[in-house]
């Protein structure tokens, strides 16, 4: 049954109060809006009239949130997010094919990104917006549709598919390698290490792999393995990476292998989406053709 109308404000006058209350002031409002003051006070006026409530309690020059208002604007404010995020993905593609697709910083521009192109040319309705995430995040507070995960499938909410494995190996800079001329993991221990921040038992689990009790040097975190990687290119240390990542350094030699000690890491990438988004064309499509693309690498 369709609500009465007193209960669908039109979305200027939700603007108006949305603005006036995260700003805390309908001077600041108004300028945001492009529109005079008075207009910004008339419409929120508007609104308490509509809805027969007090969202504002005016106070000399100033306004204040009323316990009702405070409720109604974290109500309000996904209501028009969500209006604005269809709106803009209806003007970037007007067929409505839109994905908007959360990635890992490294895995989507070096391996991810580099196969867009084959996905866009087969699906030629869908637009892809990509965001960058680390770690979890609430589907139900974001406008994302899906997400590249790294860890394991116990993602609070989602439905999630494997994608694949990786193997990982400790690598450094040829100089580094020469200089030090490891011979065994235990050799590593005097040496400082490099790893991603979002994986801080990844040498432990690497030194356990090797029949190794885990040292007890120095660690450096970096928030994305390009960095790593960078900073064992130019000699600061031995990082542990995913060889899946670092293919190029590899083949040109500005990595090396410290050791040819590979590890499989215990986590897994997958594919992770909210269930009521699990029927979307867009993700049905890019989820149909991530499977196949990554059906040889499910394990190593």
């Amino acid at each position: 049954m369709q609500p009465p109308r007193r209960f669908l404000p039109s979305t200027a006058l939700l603007a108006a109060f949305e603005a006036a209350a995260r700003t805390g002031s309908v001077t600041l409002a108004a300028r945001e809006l492009s529109l005079t003051q008075s207009a910004v006070s008339r419409q929120i006026r508007l609104l308490e009239e509509q809805l027969e409530v007090e969202l504002f309690a005016r106070e000399r020059q100033t306004i204040r949130l009323t316990a009702a208002g405070e409720a109604y604007v974290r109500e309000i404010r996904e209501a028009l997010r969500k209006i604005g995020t269809a709106s803009f993905n209806l003007r970037a593609n007007p067929r409505g094919g839109t994905l908007n697709l959360a990635i890992l910083p490294t895995f989507g521009t070096r391996w991810l990104a580099p196969r867009l192109p084959k996905f866009l040319a087969l699906n030629p309705g869908v637009t892809i917006n990509l965001a960058t995430r680390l770690s979890y995040f609430d589907f139900r507070t974001d406008t994302l549709d899906a997400a590249i995960h790294f860890g394991r499938q116990d993602w609070p909410g989602a439905e999630m598919v494997l994608l694949r494995s990786e193997e990982v190996i400790p690598a450094c800079s040829p100089e580094l390698g020469k200089q030090r001329g490891f011979r065994s993991a235990e050799d590593l221990k005097a040496t400082t290490l490099l790893s991603i921040s979002t994986r801080p038992t990844a040498w432990d689990q690497w030194f356990l792999a090797q029949g190794v009790q885990a040292g007890s040097g120095q660690i450096m975190y970096f928030d994305q393995f390009a960095t790593v990687a960078q900073a064992a290119m130019v000699g600061i240390g031995v990082a542990l990476l995913p060889t899946f990542l670092i293919e190029d350094e590899l083949a040109s030699g500005r990595l090396v292998r410290a050791l040819d000690l590979p590890m499989e890491s215990p986590e897994r990438y997958y594919l992770a989406w909210p269930p009521e988004r699990s029927t979307h064309p867009p993700l049905v499509a890019f989820r149909d053709w991530l499977l196949a693309e990554t059906a040889d690498y499910r394990d190593i």
